[in-house]
């Protein structure tokens, strides 16, 4: 079975563009771009923000951005697999992952939600066999910091650098995923270190 919906998790609003948060959209626009899909449109009923992409590689794709906030995203999602009468299966999901560093990308295609309020809720409103492709934003500084400050907060410049050095292979990794299936993409994406970085220390 192929996918048909890449769902790209964030909030809505300039204020967030640029948070941690927010990259799921980032590379869900960065796959736009990249392969020429059509213009965002709101889908006002369905509460997210769509552009449809055909390409003779790739098939036909519907890309999602959901304009409720984080931890309502599985009401857009629920909507659209509806909509267009898509099951989870055939549903990919792309967020932010406090578990893995900055630069980190990984395939999964189970699991927790691990505390991401955004992946809780579409769990609780759709079956939980869709994929699921978790970019890295790094660990809180220290433990008493709150979570949601810490996610709502922007990227350090390092870390930018970082994420935007890295967002060809994000956007990669979803293409791998579509061509190859879950079990070859896996192989590939998850062997791979975060992004060549030769002076780190």
């Amino acid at each position: 079975m192929s996918y048909r919906m890449i769902v790209g998790l964030g909030n809505p609003g300039s204020e967030y563009a640029n948070t941690r948060h927010n990259v799921g959209f980032r590379v869900v626009d960065a796959f736009a771009a990249k392969h020429g899909a059509d213009a965002w449109k709101k889908e006002r009923k369905q509460k997210g923000e769509v552009a449809l992409l055909s390409s003779s590689k790739l098939g036909k794709l519907i890309l999602v951005k959901p304009t409720t906030y984080m931890n309502e995203s599985g009401v857009c999602v629920q909507k659209l697999c509806s909509y267009y009468k898509i099951p989870p299966e055939e549903v990919v999901i792309v967020y932010d992952e406090i578990n893995l560093e900055v630069g980190e990308v990984k395939l999964s295609m189970s699991g927790s939600a691990g505390g991401h309020n955004g992946l809780s809720d579409i769990l609780g409103r759709i079956a939980p066999r869709f994929a699921r492709i978790r970019v890295g934003i790094g660990g809180k500084p220290h433990k008493e910091m709150p979570l949601a400050d810490y996610v709502l907060g922007n990227f350090s410049r390092d870390d930018e650098s970082v994420v935007s050095a890295s967002m060809d292979r994000y956007v990669e990794s979803i293409e791998l995923l579509l061509s190859l299936g879950p079990d070859l993409a896996m192989n590939q994406i998850n062997r791979k270190r975060k992004h060549d970085d030769s002076n780190s220390i």
